[in-house]
C-alpha cells in the first residue's frame, strides 16, 4: 500500500492501459485500492478518474483504428491470441447490432468484451466522435463504480492491506502463482477448443481446389450481418445464414452433399 501511495497515478495508468490492451492484468483491485485511498485523503477522485480515462482511451483508440483499417483480419488476430473463447467476437457483434454504441456503456465490466468491443466498433465504421462519447461514458461508469466501492469500504480494505503487508513476499508469490495458474488454465482450455475445430477443418486453398474440380459442395456463410456489410466478399454460391437462424432455415441446407461452414 505504501508503494501505491507513492506511485499511485503511474501504477493506475500502467495497469489499466495493459488490461485494456488485452493482457490478463486485473484492474479491479487497483481501482478498489485507489477508492480507499481517495477516502483517506491521499488522492483526488477527479484526478484518478482522469488517469483511468486517459489510459483506457489510449488502448481503445489503438484497437479502434486497427479494427477500422484491418477489419476482419484484426478480429482473426484477436481470436488467435486471446485467452477468451472466439465466441467473444460474436457476442460483441450481437451486442453492437442490438444496442448500438450503447453496448460500450457496460463493455468494460465483461472480460473479453472489453478488449474486443473497440476493434469491432472500428470494423463496423462507427464514427470516431460517437465511439469516443460512449467509450468515455463507459469508462466513467466502470471506474466510478469500483472507485465508489473502494471509497465505501475503505476501512475494510485498509484491514486487508495491513494483512497483505504482514504476508509480504509470500503474498506476492501467491498472487503470481494464482495469475500463472489462471493463464495456464485459460490457455489449456483454448488449445482444446482449437484442437476440436482442427479435427473437421478445411483450408480455404483446399476448398478452392475442390470447387474448381467441380465437386458438389454446399458452402454456408455464417458471418454476422454486420461483418457481411463491412466485407461483403463471399464464396460464389454460398448460402448466407446467421447462426441464430439455423433452426428456422436449416431446410435450405441440402442433406445429400458435403457442407462447409465458415465465419470470420
Amino acid at each position: 500500500m505504501s508503494f501505491l501511495m507513492r506511485n499511485g497515478y503511474a501504477v493506475l495508468f500502467g495497469i489499466v492501459l495493459l488490461e485494456q490492451a488485452g493482457l490478463p492484468l486485473p484492474a479491479l483491485p487497483i481501482l478498489l485500492a485507489m477508492g480507499a485511498l481517495v477516502a483517506a485523503g491521499h488522492f483526488n477522485a477527479a484526478a484518478v478518474l482522469l488517469v483511468v480515462v486517459a489510459a483506457s482511451l489510449v488502448a481503445d483508440l489503438v484497437w479502434f483504428v486497427l479494427g477500422r483499417r484491418h477489419g476482419a483480419r484484426m478480429l482473426a488476430l484477436l481470436c488467435r491470441i486471446s485467452l477468451e473463447p472466439d465466441s467473444c467476437v460474436r457476442r460483441t457483434e450481437n451486442g453492437l447490432a442490438a444496442g448500438g454504441a450503447r453496448t460500450l456503456l457496460f463493455a468494460k465490466f465483461l472480460p473479453g468484451l472489453s478488449t474486443v468491443a473497440p476493434p469491432v466498433a472500428g470494423m463496423l465504421r462507427m464514427r470516431l466522435g460517437h465511439f469516443l462519447l460512449w467509450d468515455v461514458a463507459g469508462v466513467l461508469i466502470w471506474a466510478g463504480s469500483y472507485l465508489a466501492l473502494g471509497y465505501a469500504f475503505s476501512s475494510q480494505l485498509e484491514r486487508v492491506a495491513e494483512l497483505a503487508m504482514g504476508l509480504g513476499s509470500r503474498l506476492v508469490a501467491l498472487v503470481v502463482a494464482g495469475l500463472a495458474a489462471y493463464v495456464s488454465w485459460k490457455y489449456a482450455q483454448r488449445r482444446r477448443f482449437i484442437r476440436q475445430l482442427a479435427i473437421a477443418r478445411i483450408t480455404p486453398e483446399e476448398l478452392q481446389r475442390r470447387l474448381d474440380a467441380g465437386e458438389d459442395i454446399v458452402v454456408v456463410d455464417l458471418r454476422h450481418s454486420l461483418e457481411f456489410e463491412a466485407d461483403p466478399a463471399t464464396v460464389p454460391g454460398a448460402i448466407h445464414v446467421l447462426p441464430d437462424e439455423l433452426d428456422a432455415r436449416h431446410a435450405e441446407i441440402p442433406r445429400d452433399r458435403e457442407v462447409v461452414l465458415y465465419c470470420t
